[in-house]
């Protein structure tokens, strides 16, 4: 197949630029100096001109905090975008495949979410994310949608690179322990959405993180203890640490649905370790 892929050089993209099989399919690795996603006539122009067969749209805006501040560049790109991408797919006859968020949910369950339960974001970035999952399933019905967490990888920034960093530079964190989710490789996403790839006739909405429950400060201690640092953390509540957008207290996925078609998914601690393996590589 010819897959498409934006947001090529986030952590996501990489690592399904890694693992795609070179033999079986033609990767076309776009980013922002590719095509500009906000602009509907370059996209529309672009497509037309590569032709994909499959899209995998891992492109966002993800700054949360920043978005409180943004939100019409954050709509242009979380919602206006993908919107146009699945229009394009529905009427040329390609795959459309969309990454989504656990802020879509309010976090005030205690039960882990299902695809069918109702969303309710409390963030900018969160109201982005869902208007784009509604707008794409509008313009493609045969779309993918699939909602993942905190997700990490060796590549670009995230927690885990980000708690390494300051362990080397502090003798102690204080990490938040009253948010409860699950951390999620960007490899092992990224395995998963070439597994739905083979499936014919999958369409609708996906939950995907790696099993297992973990709060911040846990997901902290444990790369603090498999990469030896010797850095106390220290837990904390929320408000000790204010930000300007709310995330979810509680955000774990149910991932039933989408283990029926592609089989177990490993713990997050294991994930860890191969992660961190790569990092000291």
């Amino acid at each position: 197949m010819k897959i498409l892929i934006t947001g090529a050089k986030g952590q996501l993209g990489t690592e399904l630029a890694k693992n795609a099989d070179g033999s079986k399919h033609e990767l076309i690795l776009t980013d922002m100096e590719e095509f500009d996603l906000t602009d509907r006539l370059s996209t529309e122009s672009f497509l037309n001109l590569t032709k994909p067969e499959v899209i995998i749209n891992c492109a966002a805006y993800t700054q949360v905090d920043a978005a409180e501040m943004n939100a019409e560049i954050a709509r242009k790109v979380n919602a206006d975008a993908p919107a146009a991408l699945a229009a394009w797919c529905a009427k040329n006859g390609a795959r459309f495949i969309h990454i989504s968020t656990d802020y879509v949910f309010s976090g005030e369950h205690f039960v882990p979410y299902a695809e069918s339960d109702e969303p309710d974001p409390r963030s900018v970035y969160g109201r982005t994310k869902l208007e784009g999952e509604q707008r794409v399933m509008m313009a493609d019905n045969k779309a993918i949608i699939i909602r993942t967490a905190w997700l990490y990888s060796p590549h670009g920034k995230n927690f885990v690179k980000t708690m390494l960093k300051l362990m080397t530079e502090k003798e102690e964190l204080k990490v938040i322990a009253d948010q409860i989710g699950s951390p999620t490789s960007a490899a092992d996403l990224a395995r998963a959405i070439l597994s739905l790839l083979e499936k014919d006739d999958v369409k609708g909405i996906f939950h995907f993180t790696n099993e297992g429950v973990a709060s911040w400060y846990d997901f902290a201690y444990a790369i603090a203890r498999a990469s030896g640092n010797k850095c106390r953390v220290l837990p904390i509540k929320t408000e000790e640490y204010p930000l300007p957008a709310k995330r979810p207290a509680y955000s774990v996925l149910d991932k039933s649905k989408i283990k029926n078609l592609i089989g177990p998914i490993r713990h997050w601690r294991e994930a860890l370790e191969e992660c961190l393996e790569e990092i000291n590589k």
